[in-house]
């Protein structure tokens, strides 16, 4: 009985943590929609609409792919975070926020010239690229979390497989190349600046993460003397 009683209650504790991951996924989008649309002062920019609809196809097709447990991992609430990686989580807010508020502002007031479609649609095949990167980091890997903790709650292992196989931190390559990418989708040349604070704080991250795994998780030194490279192979 006892044992049945627990299964109720991890089955119930993970439906809970879909459903939060869900609002918070929701609540993302929307908060990125209204960035881009109040900054630009205007609701017919066509490039914010794609950017938009592709970020929420992303986000449904990764909910057909990911196992449960994967999506409730991101929707729990967090113990024993690392405490430099909260600050540097609060950190990152400000600047990517900002790519889709100057952005907006840029649209609205002219800054960049117009750029060219064939830029557009580099944009949007990085975007895409580095979506799918983060997606096959995030399905090889049970462990993937929205914070950097050990999951001793959990078994918590190396991973070995999928693109770890090639770098120690695809996920965060993913994400690097689709925040780099987004302000060409925008047709804005000023976001790439915050973008580019983005992109080094999620390299300073994985500095941290790095060293973090190296000193608590059992096993990582094994995987580091495999896997040479933190973000790209035959680079860094």
């Amino acid at each position: 009985m006892a044992n049945q009683k627990e299964q109720v209650e991890g089955r119930s504790e993970t439906r809970k943590n879909i459903m939060r991951r869900l609002m918070q996924v929701t609540m993302s989008i929307i908060l990125i929609a209204l960035f881009l649309f109040v900054s630009a002062g205007r609701i017919d920019w066509i490039y914010a609409w794609i950017y938009i609809a592709l970020s929420v196809l992303v986000i449904l097709i990764n909910a057909s792919l990911f196992t449960p447990e994967l999506i409730s991992e991101r929707g729990r609430k967090k113990e024993n975070v690392e405490k430099w990686d909260k600050i540097i989580s609060g950190l990152i807010i400000l600047p990517l926020l900002a790519i889709y508020l100057v952005s907006g502002l840029d649209i609205r007031f002219g800054w960049s010239p117009e750029l060219a479609l064939w830029i557009h649609i580099i944009g949007l095949i990085f975007f895409l690229l580095g979506n799918a990167l983060v997606s096959w980091a995030m399905m090889s890997n049970v462990y993937f979390s929205t914070a950097v903790r050990i999951q001793y709650d959990r078994g918590h292992t190396v991973c070995h497989e999928g693109p770890y196989r090639y770098v120690r931190h695809p996920g965060y390559l993913g994400i690097i190349i689709f925040y780099l990418f987004t302000p060409l989708i925008l047709g804005s040349v000023w976001a790439l600046i915050p973008a580019s604070l983005t992109v080094i704080l999620f390299i300073v991250r994985t500095i941290f993460e790095d060293r973090t795994l190296k000193s608590k998780l059992e096993g990582y030194h094994d995987y580091v003397g495999k896997v040479k490279y933190r973000l790209i192979p035959g680079v860094w």
